[in-house]
């Protein structure tokens, strides 16, 4: 009976694309300027839910107002709401939300941050985090700026760790995974948002980061298209998630969906590239002025279209929808 159990589990597993081993995660986010973020993040809850990540954090990169507040009602509307949230502390990027999705939502549900100030100190967060992690074992996934990791490899020993930021790194964590850059056609580089808010921070965490970096780029979310049939599912019911969609395609005239930059980044840092990417070989060069440029050298994996973008559409939202 036992041996049946597990072969039973085993193909369960097979046929969801259930990873045998949760990957633990700690996600940074922009969370304001755009609402791809938002569908990462359920997309991320719906694989922990699956018992395929275990989120550590939650940290914004975005001093805007509904940042950590967003964060908050994300983790609560998921049934998480003990999980730490952090916040750049100081100067720092602060996009807002031009189509006030973020106001919408937090304003109508329950969180229990209501101000940024309340939050952790990101980096402070990270060292407490990464402190007490397995070595080699931590997953960060960034979809928004790299302020908090340019300032993590600054940081010095604490309370938390004797290491400083770039030999923390490099012990506890296994991977990182961004949604940056992309490649431009016509050889003059790629000025791709997450990079270019915040170019030096950029520069300093492709130049110096200490572990593999995995890209999902401009091009690849850009043909995944999502939100469509999340807005029309009726049988959700006082979703955030649902709402901020719809209220930014609204705002935006978008009757197509959004691009899904974000959540491929979340995707593949839960489940890896295959099927639904091939990896190639690059390296970049990030200009003063935020510009993403091809150069020699192998220093990163960055993913290529392999499933095409309308399968890889809908099994994102299937997990968005969740």
């Amino acid at each position: 009976m036992m041996k049946q159990l597990v072969v039973i589990a085993f193909c369960l597993c097979a046929h969801w694309g259930v990873s045998q081993k949760t990957v633990p995660i700690i996600i940074d986010t922009d969370i304001a300027p755009d609402y791809d973020d938002v569908g990462a993040l359920a997309v991320l809850h719906s694989l922990a839910d699956r018992g395929e990540a275990k989120i550590l954090a939650t940290i914004s990169c975005n001093v805007f107002e509904t940042t950590v507040p967003t964060l908050s009602l994300l983790n609560t509307y998921f049934k998480r709401p003990e999980i730490p949230i952090g916040v750049t502390k100081g100067d720092g990027p602060n996009k807002n939300c031009q189509q006030k999705w973020a106001e919408a939502i937090v304003k109508k549900y329950p969180h229990s941050i209501a101000k940024n100030e309340d939050a952790w100190d990101a980096v402070q967060l990270y060292r407490k985090i990464l402190s007490t992690q397995p070595d080699k074992s931590v997953t960060i996934v960034t979809i928004g700026f790299f302020t908090n990791l340019a300032n993590l490899l600054a940081s010095t020993p604490d309370r938390y760790s004797s290491l400083n930021g770039k030999d923390l790194i490099a012990r506890k964590v296994k991977q990182l995974v961004s949604m940056a850059a992309g490649i431009g056609s016509d050889g003059k580089g790629f000025r791709e948002f997450n990079v270019l808010v915040d170019a030096f921070s950029s520069r300093k965490v492709f130049n110096e980061w200490p572990t593999s970096i995995l890209l999902s780029g401009f091009e690849i979310g850009y043909k995944i298209l999502t939100g469509k049939r999340l807005i029309a599912d009726a049988s959700l019911q006082s979703s955030p998630v649902q709402e901020a969609f719809q209220i930014a395609l609204t705002a935006d005239r978008n009757t197509e969906g959004r691009h899904s930059w974000d959540q491929t980044a979340v995707l593949v840092a839960v489940r890896g590239a295959d099927p639904y990417f091939d990896i190639r070989k690059i390296n970049f060069e990030i200009k003063d002025d935020g510009t993403s440029v091809v150069i020699a050298g192998e220093r990163f994996s960055y993913l290529i279209e392999k499933m095409p973008a309308n399968e890889v559409a809908r099994v994102i939202e299937d997990l968005m929808m969740r």
